[in-house]
């Protein structure tokens, strides 16, 4: 064990946490006041949630000794085995800080999904949905690309999470879009984000978490969490800018709201490659993310469906982007355990990237129709009219956000 990887790792795993009360301030700040927090609550219980079923079976099953490429075995179930000596995915750090770390990536990815049904989900629904589609969907996913599974059998590249978590939530938010259907008043009524303050305090604690996301997904601190942490930052400022430039000659006017977005943007399509590619390709990944994704979320007026915070048009379209991106600008250059894109001589690293992706959206698209569906029967997904009108915060919680 080596005490330098081990306390970084520590930390990268802390930022991680953190990023999960980041993005319920983030998402808070964005919805009407009276369903403050609501919004804030489902990011913030995933902690608990997730933290339960990954000690239980989620890790066993998601990185634990791989079963025809598709899902781990049970072996692990109630963490056994998984102890303070290295394990099998790192050399120089315990085995239940590796297990630590990546219960940070399995609380965040549900909690960004909530984002799609915000305003009009019953609680008790949503921590039935939290419970199946963590273990239906992430699981299998996750150990598909970093347990052993296929994905990682045949070369594909996801350093941090585009399509364990981006592609993956992105995907299943559509589907929840389409589901639940549209606010009552949606396109009629103003829905302004009640506090870009808060939102903007989220967009920066998500900023700052995200180096443990990226730079901590190198397991060790060596050069190449060193050029995750950097193409990390590059990559968000020119995401943050492009949106911002995108916005202002679009609407004439450059917004709050628009370089939170497009920062998150950038953090979004930086992930699958921050440890694979170079900064000026970073820098290139960034400025194409900001202004796809800022066209992506004006497109859903078009299209017709209430993706309530633009889960699908940042985390779906940035995430797939991102993937696409690192099979062009991937280079062994970085990362001698990478592999070379499209621009340095490997064109068939993009399809791979390409096939992956695509079949995590059919996978995440199919299953999360089932559950949502199984949910609604079972519980049912909205609230009534009435509920929706007064808020979920006092219908739900019996509690206001501000008494002013």
């Amino acid at each position: 064990m080596d005490t330098g990887d081990t306390a970084f790792m520590l930390i990268a795993t802390a930022l991680v946490m953190l990023m999960t009360p980041g993005l319920a301030l983030f998402y808070g700040g964005m919805v009407r006041s009276k369903n403050v927090l609501s919004t804030i609550l489902q990011s913030f219980v995933c902690l608990g949630v997730v933290s339960i079923i990954w000690v239980v079976y989620g890790y066993s099953l998601a990185f634990g000794p791989d079963v025809n490429g598709m899902i781990g075995n049970l072996d692990w179930a109630g963490l056994a085995g998984v102890g303070l000596e290295p394990g099998k995915y790192s050399a120089t750090i315990p085995h239940l800080l590796f297990c630590a770390f990546q219960l940070m990536f399995a609380v965040i990815t549900p909690a960004l999904i909530t984002g799609t049904f915000a305003e009009r989900v019953k609680f008790p629904a949503f921590l039935l949905f939290t419970v199946l589609w963590s273990t239906l969907v992430y699981l299998p996913v996750c150990h598909w690309v970093w347990g052993g599974g296929w994905i990682s059998g045949h070369g594909g590249l996801d350093f941090a999470g585009g399509t364990v978590i981006h592609i993956n939530s992105g995907a299943a938010a559509l589907v929840a879009a389409l589901v639940f259907g549209k606010r009552k008043g949606w396109g009629k009524e103003s829905f302004h984000p009640h506090n870009l303050t808060m939102t903007m305090l989220g967009a920066g604690i998500l900023w700052f978490g995200w180096f443990g996301f990226n730079a901590g997904s190198a397991l060790s601190a060596n050069g190449v969490a060193v050029n995750a942490f950097f193409t990390t930052q590059v990559a968000t400022g020119a995401a943050l800018l492009s949106w911002l430039i995108a916005e202002w000659i679009t609407q004439g006017k450059p917004t709050t709201l628009g370089a939170a977005s497009g920062a998150i943007a950038g953090l979004v399509a930086i992930t699958p490659g921050a440890g694979f590619v170079g900064a000026t390709s970073a820098v290139l990944i960034g400025l194409v993310a900001g202004a796809l994704c800022y066209f992506a979320v004006l497109a859903k007026s078009r299209l017709g469906y209430d993706d309530a915070l633009d889960v699908v048009g940042v985390h779906g379209v940035g995430g797939l982007w991102g993937a696409l991106a690192t099979g062009l600008f991937a280079t062994t250059a970085v990362n001698a355990a990478g592999k070379d894109g499209l621009f340095f001589g490997n064109p068939q690293l993009l399809g791979i990237q390409a096939m992956d992706a695509f079949t995590t959206i059919a996978y995440s698209v199919v299953v999360t129709f089932i559950i949502l569906k199984f949910v609604d029967l079972v519980i049912g997904l909205r609230v009534s009219e009435e509920e929706e009108v007064q808020g979920l915060d006092l219908t739900q919680h019996s509690e206001i956000g501000y008494s002013l």
